[in-house]
């Protein structure tokens, strides 16, 4: 009595679950707390010890072990000889897991990066300023830049003096409208003075239709300036500014490799040297090749600055032609 008792706790201390249809063959040895749910086939030699949870569609082929707790989800084939050991859970939410870290390592990567370039070049800066570091310069470059930016500043001051302009003299073509209608009201009323006062109304709707017609080109003129200056002008100096900061990464890399150049010549400095060779390459096609943008937008700009121009100067005929016309008349 007292053994059996002893063998009655003892298979009570041992728990296995199996639920629905299951098959195993060959020699199979399951220990422990063992919950097998769903459909399980199991071939082969199989041994499965401690707590270990297995659900949905499994099939097991060859000699597999599982030690350990263990908590395989969803549908597993496993083929061959597989030993999982130790605490583990397999389930779709861990690849989900692994690809946030993957995320948050790559945006730690892109901010460690950002913070290198970003020191070397505030040093570089610093160095050109207090004159200790030295800049690439392409002065023929550097003097179209800076007569772009003088005649942006002066375009700038006609395209706000023309608008000032069109509003006043709009004012003012309404206000001889307004007196033309005036002066033929007066010439109905006041038959004594018709001829007088036809005679002005006519000067007044004269000059009103000439100053619609200047108003129609200082407005196409205004139209054509701010479109210069605050479109074309300003993207080739947006483009110069991204040619000036990759001047400053250039010169900050190329200082760097210039001081790693004159250091020791062990292993650990000819890695460092190598590494600095690569960011110098890199940042000097950048600048090159931002170099030739801005050459190019130069040329442009300048083509479309005197086409702009003589447009406009042929406007001025025109209105000058209509003028001419009017004087004529009178």
């Amino acid at each position: 009595m007292k053994s059996r008792g002893a063998k009655l706790a003892k298979s009570q201390s041992t728990e296995r679950i199996v639920h629905h249809h299951g098959s195993h063959t060959g020699t199979t040895s399951i220990t422990g707390t063992t919950s097998i749910s769903s459909t399980t086939c199991t071939t082969g030699t199989t041994s499965i010890t401690g707590t270990t949870s297995i659900s949905s569609t499994t099939c097991t082929t060859g000699t597999t072990s599982i030690t350990g707790t263990t908590s395989i989800s969803s549908t597993t084939c496993t083929t061959g000889t597989t030993c999982i050991t130790g605490s583990s859970n397999h389930s779709p939410s861990s690849s989900s897991e692994e690809l946030s870290r993957g995320v948050a390592v790559e945006k730690l990567d892109s901010v460690k990066k950002w913070g290198i370039n970003t020191y070397k070049c505030t040093k570089q800066m610093f160095s050109e300023r207090f004159g200790r570091g030295s800049r690439t310069v392409d002065l023929e470059l550097e003097a179209q830049i800076e007569h772009l930016r003088d005649t942006k500043l002066k375009y700038e001051s006609v395209l706000r003096l023309t608008s000032d302009l069109t509003t006043h003299f709009s004012f003012m073509v309404q206000t001889q409208q307004a007196l033309g209608d005036t002066f033929t009201d007066l010439s109905q009323k006041s038959p004594e003075l018709q001829d007088e006062f036809g005679y002005n109304a006519e000067t007044q709707k004269l000059l009103c239709k000439n100053g619609e017609s200047l108003l129609g080109a200082i407005s196409f003129f205004v139209s054509s300036v701010d479109t210069l200056v605050n479109k074309t002008m300003e993207d080739t100096l947006q483009t110069i500014k991204l040619y000036e900061n990759a001047r400053l990464e250039f010169d900050a890399y190329r200082s760097d490799l210039e001081e790693l150049s004159l250091g020791p010549r062990d292993a650990a400095s000819m890695v460092r040297i190598e590494t600095a060779q690569h960011e110098y390459q890199r940042y000097r096609d950048k600048y090159e090749r931002l170099r030739s943008d801005v050459t190019i937008k130069l040329k442009f700009l300048e083509e479309n600055k005197v086409s702009v121009n003589f447009d406009q100067s042929i406007d001025r005929s025109i209105d000058k032609s209509k003028i001419h016309r009017y004087e004529h008349d009178f």
